[in-house]
């Protein structure tokens, strides 16, 4: 365990930037994921071409492969982001679409003669979509979003590879210095990881009572 303490600091940072990652990215897919939503069940139909097309792409294409078109592809077409924005992006493209499909599935749930009645007092589209339907379908998606932010948390650690420093990269390179320390560092890491998944968890459930309260 004298690895755990003496690196505390070190891992201390790694954690701090799987953070940042998990919040930057789920933050950014939540709205990439909504305009996507919106655009799968407007009434124009190039729009709903793009939301279904990006969807299916995106969802049946490995994120290791995202990853690699973003962290070698951008600086190509001259991005010079850094890894960490680099990561950032691929981990947003990759969650909205399954942040879309949550949302579409909320939407469709909503009773359709709530959209009926405001369009029969003259609300647009778009206003009845954001004033009425996603008010209401946000609150009927609030678990399986915060299985979606779950997921991503536990996707993050793909960006090690890539030269992230985070936690994960944090661990490799500890092992790699100490090479008989393995599972103390790989309980200790995995703990790490735990702990952020069970905070999510609990914001998402302290998160659905009080709508339920609401309602």
């Amino acid at each position: 365990m004298d690895v755990l303490i003496d690196n505390a600091g070190l891992i201390l940072r790694g954690f701090r930037t799987t953070l940042a990652l998990t919040a930057l990215s789920a933050a950014l897919a939540l709205a990439v994921g909504t305009a996507l939503a919106a655009a799968r069940v407007g009434p124009v139909p190039a729009l709903r071409w793009f939301g279904t097309t990006y969807v299916n792409v995106v969802r049946n294409t490995p994120l290791v492969v995202l990853f690699i078109i973003f962290v070698f592809g951008l600086p190509e077409l001259g991005f010079q982001f850094s890894f960490f924005v680099r990561a950032v992006i691929a981990l947003t493209v990759y969650t909205a679409a399954f942040v879309c499909e949550v949302l579409r599935s909320g939407i469709n749930a909503v009773q359709p003669g709530q959209a009926e009645a405001a369009r029969a007092i003259g609300m647009t589209f778009g206003l009845t979509l954001r004033e009425v339907v996603l008010p209401q379908a946000f609150r009927t998606v609030i678990p399986p979003l915060g299985s979606v932010f779950i997921a991503l948390t536990k996707n993050t650690a793909i960006s090690e590879a890539f030269g992230v420093t985070d936690a994960t990269y944090v661990m490799d390179s500890l092992i790699r210095d100490f090479p008989g320390t393995l599972y103390p560092l790989f309980f200790g890491i995995a703990g790490g990881y735990i702990v952020i998944v069970l905070a999510i968890s609990a914001v998402s459930r302290a998160v659905e009572r009080k709508v339920l309260v609401l309602r």
